[in-house]
C-alpha cells in the first residue's frame, strides 16, 4: 500500500480528550466498549491539511481572522466539480456547524408554534433544534420496503397540508438509513414544498461519502430558494476545528438567516477550520478517493461477515456515510435488552436505533470509518456475543 494513504494504521486516540475514545464513563458505558459510534472517523486528515494548520501554528499569531478568495474560490470548485452546484461568494454563510446552522435556520424562517418537517428515522438533533426552538415537530416515517428505505409521498404531502408545515429538514444522504435520494425522488420534494410554500433545508454533510454507480444530487441544483447546509468536517475528519459553509442563493433568506445569527453574538469562525477547509478543498481530492475505496472495503467485509457468521443481522445496503444500518429485529429483543446486549456483552459502543425515532426500534448504527483491523475485532465481539 502506498503509504501516503495508509488507512490501516491505527492511530492511538485514547488520553486525547477524545469524545469518542475517552467519555465511556461519562455516557455510563463500560470502560473496556470499542467504540464506533459517534460520526467521527478514525483517519488522519489529508497531509496537506496538517502543512497548513502547522504554518500557521508557527507563525504564533491566532487573531481574528476573514478568509479571501482563494477560500470561497476552493468552496465553490469543489461543489460545482462535483456535483455541478454553482453559487457565488455571497451566497456563502459561514457558522461553526451544520447543526448550529439548522438551529438557526429553524428560528430564522419558523415562529414559536410552527410546524416543522422530519423524515425519521433520522439524525437525533434534527429533534432537538425543532423542540428546543419551541416549534412542533411533525414526522413522515420512512418506509422500509425489501430492506431499502423509501418516501412515502403521499404521506409526506398530507403531513404539511394537515400541520401547515413551514420548514422540511432534509437529510441528503441520509444518516442513519444510508439512502442517496436520486434526482427524480428530490424533484418530487420540491414541487410538493414548492406547492405547499415550505422552506427547505439540506442538511448535505455527508455528500462526499456516495457509492458504486450512486450519485448525489445537490438539492440547491433543483431548487434555489432551499438552505444547502455543508461541511467539510466529516468529509476530512476535523469536526473539531468547527466549520460549515451554508450556500442560500435567495437574498431575503440569506439576509433573515444571517441575522438570526448576528443575534447570538456570533461573527467569527476558528481560524484553523478556516485553514483547513481551503486546503482541503483545493488538495483533498485524492485523498478522498483512496477513502472512499478503502470505506468500500470495510462495507463489504462487514457484509460477507454478517452472511457467514451471524445471518440473523441484516445489513441495510448503504448507498451512501460511513454509517451504517443494522437490522437486529429477528432477535426479538426490546431496544434496552438489545443495547445492553451490544454495550454490556459484545463490549461495542454502538447507536441504539430509537434514539433516531422510534422506527429506529430493533437497530443499531455502526460507524465503520475505522482501520480494518478494529472493524474485525468489533465484528468478532458481536459474533461472540450473539452466534
Amino acid at each position: 500500500m502506498n503509504v501516503k494513504y495508509d488507512f490501516d494504521k491505527v492511530v492511538e486516540r485514547k488520553n486525547t480528550d477524545s469524545l469518542k475514545y475517552d467519555f465511556a464513563a461519562e455516557f455510563g458505558k463500560p470502560n473496556d466498549v470499542l467504540p464506533l459510534w459517534v460520526a467521527d472517523m478514525d483517519f488522519p486528515a489529508p497531509t496537506e491539511v496538517f502543512a497548513r494548520l502547522e504554518h500557521i501554528s508557527r507563525h504564533g499569531i491566532f487573531g481574528y481572522s476573514e478568509p479571501k478568495g482563494p477560500y470561497h474560490d476552493a468552496v465553490k470548485h469543489w461543489f460545482f466539480s462535483r456535483f455541478g452546484f454553482s453559487f457565488d461568494k455571497r451566497d456563502i454563510v459561514k457558522t461553526p456547524g451544520v447543526v448550529f446552522a439548522l438551529a438557526m435556520s429553524v428560528r430564522a424562517f419558523t415562529s414559536l408554534g410552527d410546524s416543522v418537517l422530519i423524515q425519521t428515522p433520522v439524525y437525533y438533533p434534527f429533534c432537538d433544534v425543532i423542540s428546543d426552538n419551541g416549534r412542533n415537530i411533525v414526522k413522515s416515517p420512512l418506509v422500509c420496503q425489501d430492506g431499502k428505505y423509501a418516501i412515502n409521498f403521499a404521506d409526506f404531502e398530507k403531513k404539511i397540508t394537515d400541520n401547515n408545515v413551514k420548514l422540511f429538514i432534509l437529510c441528503s444522504p441520509h444518516n442513519p438509513v444510508g439512502r442517496v435520494w436520486t434526482r427524480e425522488e428530490l424533484t418530487r420534494i420540491h414541487a410538493i414544498c414548492s406547492a405547499h410554500g415550505v422552506v427547505v433545508v439540506a442538511d448535505e454533510i455527508h455528500c462526499d461519502f456516495v457509492y458504486g454507480q450512486h450519485k448525489h444530487t445537490c438539492y440547491g441544483t433543483l431548487d434555489e430558494n432551499a438552505v444547502i447546509a455543508t461541511s467539510p468536517s466529516k468529509t476530512f475528519n476535523f469536526a473539531g476545528l468547527q466549520i460549515a459553509n451554508i450556500i442560500v442563493k435567495d437574498a431575503h433568506l440569506r439576509s433573515k438567516l444571517k441575522a438570526e445569527i448576528r443575534a447570538t453574538g456570533y461573527s467569527r469562525l476558528n481560524t484553523f477550520g478556516l485553514a483547513a477547509t481551503e486546503s482541503a478543498y483545493t488538495y483533498g481530492g485524492e485523498w478522498l478517493e483512496k477513502l472512499i475505496e478503502y470505506l468500500t472495503g470495510n462495507i463489504n467485509y462487514l457484509r460477507r461477515f454478517l452472511s457467514e457468521n451471524l445471518p440473523e443481522i441484516k445489513l441495510i445496503e448503504p448507498e451512501g456515510t460511513y454509517l451504517l444500518w443494522l437490522d437486529f429485529s429477528a432477535y426479538g429483543l426490546s431496544q434496552s435488552e438489545l443495547d445492553h446486549r451490544v454495550t454490556d456483552g459484545a463490549k461495542l459502543w454502538l447507536n441504539g436505533g430509537e434514539m433516531f425515532g422510534k422506527e429506529g426500534h430493533g437497530f443499531q448504527r455502526i460507524n465503520v470509518a475505522c482501520p480494518r483491523q478494529t472493524l474485525e475485532e468489533a465484528l468478532n465481539r458481536l459474533q461472540r456475543e450473539f452466534k
